[in-house]
């Protein structure tokens, strides 16, 4: 399994507190069966992204957890007028590996009027938004047309493993089930911060959606998909269910 949303580096952000932590999420992502694990510190108005900076402590983390799991470059990018304007100038700076794909974070307190065209610059620049975890927003969950809107745009939507199961709570759950069954997810990422609260655990969900929706969609939302978007390749949405089965497009 292939994780691209974690907080695994240390003293960067709200994630891991210090090395041991980092080394210690490590590997218990890669016990649990992932191989790949994208670290991406937030970019906000709290915490600032320097690259040179992740760069050096994926370098560390590495050598320290050795072959496995693998630790990609990202960024938790925030949707602010500053951050906007630098990844237009640099789109490889905050984009998974440099190679496109984007994570992108909205306020739980105000989702901008001007956001398709912001995804449209970002597009066009050769970026390609992933919303992270919208079942987790709470004006998100009251606008799934707008998510639907802007994933036709081109935009993926990457729902949190965790809110699958429950663990965030009855909205997340209920607002990530009505994605899943209406086609709005591609991916499945930990979003973890830390060993307890929020793990590097993709194992449970992807037995979760292999119960709930098969196999296949399990391989495509936690392997195939995040390995296409590590690679800066097309990625297939998935999950609609209809009449017990499911469908999937080729974005």
């Amino acid at each position: 399994m292939i994780d691209i949303h974690s907080h695994v580096l240390a003293e960067l952000d709200d994630g891991a507190r210090n090395f041991d932590e980092s080394v210690a999420m490590a590997r218990m992502a890669a016990a649990a069966g992932t191989t790949d694990i994208v670290a991406s510190p937030h970019s906000n108005d709290e915490f600032r992204f320097d690259p040179l900076r992740v760069e050096a402590k994926i370098a560390e983390l590495q050598a320290a957890v050795g072959d496995s799991p693998v630790i990609h470059y990202g960024c938790d990018f925030h949707l602010n007028l500053e951050n906007i304007q630098d990844a237009l100038s640099s789109p490889g700076k905050y984009s998974i590996d440099h190679r496109g794909y984007l994570l992108v974070e909205f306020s739980d307190h105000l989702i901008p009027k001007t956001t398709t065209d912001i995804f449209a610059a970002l597009i066009a620049s050769g970026m390609r938004p992933v919303i992270t975890h919208p079942e987790r927003n709470p004006l998100l969950r009251e606008r799934l047309g707008g998510l639907e809107e802007w994933v036709s745009q081109g935009s993926l939507v990457q729902v949190t493993a965790q809110s699958l199961l429950g663990n965030f709570g009855r909205s997340a759950k209920a607002a990530a089930d009505t994605m899943m069954h209406r086609g709005l997810v591609h991916v499945l990422a930990s979003d973890a911060h830390d060993l307890k609260h929020r793990p590097p655990l993709l194992r449970p969900a992807y037995d979760h959606v292999t119960e709930h929706y098969g196999r296949d969609t399990a391989d495509r939302l936690c392997v195939e998909n995040p390995q296409s978007i590590l690679h800066g390749k097309p990625i297939q949405s998935v999950a609609r269910k209809a009449k017990g089965k499911l469908w999937c497009s080729l974005w």
